[in-house]
């Protein structure tokens, strides 16, 4: 977290996970008080807390329901979905 983050106030945000990820952190979603600005940002932190082992560029990241940029700037009360490969038979 850079000095910027640190001084802005937390923004509440909704997260869900799907397969893998879903299997790593033990639930489906959380919410969670946050001074990530981007979804890289909140990804890293959560790879931090959780142990999540998947890079960033093998998943896709919705937020309010449509794919954006890792670049995209998070609001409060937002939803992040992270999506992980999904294997198929």
């Amino acid at each position: 977290m850079n000095a910027k983050e640190m001084c802005e106030p937390a923004k509440k945000i909704s997260v869900q996970y799907f397969a893998l990820l879903r299997e790593q952190r033990g639930c489906s979603q959380e919410t969670l008080e946050t001074n990530a600005e981007t979804p890289l940002a909140l990804y890293r932190y959560l790879q931090e807390r959780h142990g999540f082992r998947l890079d960033p560029g093998l998943l896709k990241v919705a937020v309010n329901d449509t794919f954006v940029s890792w670049e995209t700037p998070l609001n409060p009360e937002d939803r992040v979905v992270f999506i992980p490969p999904v294997a198929g038979g």
